[in-house]
């Protein structure tokens, strides 16, 4: 089976889109699913067979992402649906939404989505000048429009699945997370990453992976290392990951006087030095509120690493179990007293550490890919019996 995933981003972008059309393209192959994919040429001289890349040019604000040519798109999208195609699956809600759109309905089959990003409740955080009540209506009678416009939705969690039934979105919505390459995970250079960024092998390090962007609340751990400092004063926050809200962080680390406490190491190699980060620190944390699902918590279980996490939106999924993490209340203090308990106490983190490897296995690609792949065919088995 062949099937066209279409983005608006993809690598040397770095996102949760992009890593989750990087595993399914990699696990489906061995479920006898042919993946290829459309998205922007950053100009990086990234070439690979199974990508067509479409000039762009970058958005106006944001230097990350890129808008691309719309006639080329178009056309490549097409191009790729003459080559072979049975299924499209759209991964960005832009301008691969309506390329793909049209594609599969000139060709007569399936188009789908995943609705990677809850849209309603990031656009305050980049038009603060636009009232908060009218871009969060916006961003519901879009979505809405978009997946209704489609054959089925695919939504990582329950809670998306609930938000987009409360939408008004009547088209079939199926939870299916993205899994993780459990196997990837497991570094084991925590001495030669401390040495090599100048981390003492005995410090208590609590780590944060992911885009340094305002929904991901980061502000927020801030305030936990500012109290939990005073319970353990050599606590180190190591925040791994490059984003829009970089700036702002680093002037509130001078302002906050925690420049001894918090760490920014910038992107990460996602084969060759995220592996060894996880392994480097004691314990993970993360306070977005506004994930779909969140993946970093999953890739931290599989390295062994205790987490310490709000559960909120997507995350509720993950965390719910309790298994491997500690949830504490949305609160700096009842965050701050968790994560000082785990690094207090080893055999607590131990622990944590074997209930993470365990339940991160139950999400592995290999799993999620198989219910992927079967849903797929299951599509496109309903488009050909109503044609």
């Amino acid at each position: 089976m062949r099937i066209l995933m279409v983005s608006d981003v993809y690598f040397p972008r770095i996102n949760g889109v992009s890593t989750a059309i990087q595993t399914y393209r990699e696990a489906l192959s061995a479920r006898g699913i042919e993946v290829s994919l459309v998205a922007p040429d950053y100009g990086s001289g990234c070439r690979e067979p199974w990508i067509s890349r479409v000039p762009a040019r970058p958005v106006p604000c944001d230097p990350e992402d890129r808008l691309m040519r719309w006639g080329v798109l178009r056309s490549a999208v097409d191009a790729a649906v003459a080559r072979g195609c049975d299924l499209i699956h759209v991964q960005t809600p832009f301008l691969a939404h309506y390329a793909s759109h049209g594609a599969a309905r000139r060709a007569g089959i399936p188009v789908i989505a995943t609705y990677h990003t809850l849209f309603e409740e990031y656009l305050q955080h980049y038009a603060p000048f636009i009232p908060a009540g009218w871009l969060r209506s916006m961003a519901r009678r879009f979505s809405r429009s978009q997946c209704n416009a489609l054959n089925a939705v695919i939504v990582p969690s329950q809670a998306i699945h609930q938000r987009l039934s409360n939408y008004g979105v009547r088209t079939p919505l199926h939870i299916l997370p993205t899994g993780i390459p459990v196997g990837r995970f497991s570094g084991a250079g925590r001495e030669a990453f401390r040495a090599r960024h100048g981390i003492d092998p005995t410090r208590p390090v609590a780590l944060y992976v992911g885009r340094v962007a305002h929904e991901k609340n980061i502000e927020f751990l801030l305030g936990v290392v500012a109290l939990a400092r005073g319970y353990l004063p050599e606590l180190l926050l190591v925040i791994a990951g490059e984003g829009p809200a970089l700036a702002g962080l680093r002037e509130s680390v001078v302002s906050r006087g925690l420049s001894a406490n918090v760490q920014f190491l910038g992107y990460l190699d996602r084969r060759s030095e995220l592996p060894d980060c996880y392994a480097a620190a004691d314990v993970f944390t993360f306070a977005s509120r506004t994930e779909t699902q969140g993946l970093v918590l999953l890739e931290a279980m599989a390295a062994g690493l205790p987490v310490v996490a709000l559960a909120a939106m997507g995350t509720i999924d993950i965390l719910g179990a309790r298994r491997g993490a500690r949830v504490p209340e949305d609160d700096p203090g009842a965050f701050s007293f968790e994560l000082v308990e785990v690094l207090r106490n080893a055999d607590w983190r131990q622990r944590l550490a074997d209930e993470g490897r365990e339940y991160a296995n139950e999400w592995s690609d290999e799993t999620l890919a198989g219910r992927m792949a079967d849903l797929y065919r299951q599509i496109h088995q309903a488009q050909r019996s109503s044609l």
